[in-house]
Formats: C-alpha cells, structure tokens, sequence
C-alpha cells in the first residue's frame, strides 16, 4: 500500500496507510486523493487475482436489466379465444357468419357495433370492460386489480360453528 501513496505523493500514512501524519494540511486539504488512492491500492491486487485465475475482470458492475415494454404488454388472444369472442357476439346478434378465430374487418366491425350499444367508445379492440358486458370478462375488469391465482377473494365456505 505504500508504493500508491507514493505515487501520488503522500509521505505519511493517512488515507493511503492507517495511521494520521497531517498529511491534508501538507498537501493542501486533498482527501479525495488520498481515497482514490486507497481504493486504487485496495482494488489492485483484486484485479490482478481476477485476471491471473483467467477470469477477465469486469469493467464495471453489471447493469440491472429493465424490463422492456413488450415484457408488460398483454398478449394477444390465442385463436380459441378469439372464437369464443366471436360466439358471444353472434350469440347477441352482432357478429355474422361463422366463427373463424382470426380478429378480422367482420370481428372488428361487430365488436365497434356492440361497444357502440353498451355506452363504450366504439374502438373495435378487444378490451376488459367490453368482454365484461358480453360476459367473458372479470366481474371487476377496469374498477379493481387483479387479484393472483389461487388467492381468491372469495370467503370459504361455513355450516356453522365447528365442533372439536
């Protein structure tokens, strides 16, 4: 550790060595020097060990990974899903012809019409509050959050008072 500090020039052992020498009055109040030279000294033979066990060092701490929009996004419905949708506006006479399970003019044309009679903005996409008055939907789609599988909000059910 005493060849860093001699190298930024401190002759005492202050920040580069343990014990206080007044070595901030003799180099004029650089403590931010003395630190970077502990760290220097002190991170050394950390990284030489790194690089002689064949590892190569990093440069810096690995960045924490955000979590990009797409990872957020909904997913599309699956085919099936989709059928089940067009069955339910057919069911209430806005969808004509047979199911195909693909989100086509017809589908989006019957769900903006079926939107249109339910008081909703007429956007043709599929959405929570629209599947909640065709009845596929969550009875709390858009006025809560989700609630996690298996966590139910559902109280179980008693007969009564349990006997020992």
């Amino acid at each position: 550790m005493r060849r860093g500090a001699e190298r930024a020039g401190c002759l005492g052992r202050s920040a580069c060595g343990g014990s206080p020498c007044g070595s901030q009055a003799r180099h004029g109040g650089q403590a931010l020097r003395h630190l970077f030279v502990w760290l220097f000294s002190a991170l050394l033979p950390l990284l030489a060990a790194a690089q002689s066990a064949g590892t190569p060092a990093p440069a810096h701490p690995p960045a924490k990974k955000k979590k990009s929009p797409a990872a957020r996004r909904q997913l599309a419905p699956d085919p099936a899903r989709i059928r089940e949708i067009q069955q339910a506006l057919a069911a209430k006479g806005f969808y004509q012809g047979e199911p195909s399970g693909k989100w086509d003019e017809p589908s989006v044309a019957a769900m903006k019409s079926f939107q249109e009679s339910q008081g909703l903005p007429p956007s043709g996409k599929i959405e929570a509050l629209g599947l909640q008055k065709l009845g596929l939907g969550s009875p709390v789609a858009g006025v809560a959050p989700p609630t996690p599988p298996g966590s139910g909000s559902a109280s179980p059910k008693s007969d009564g008072p349990k006997k020992p």
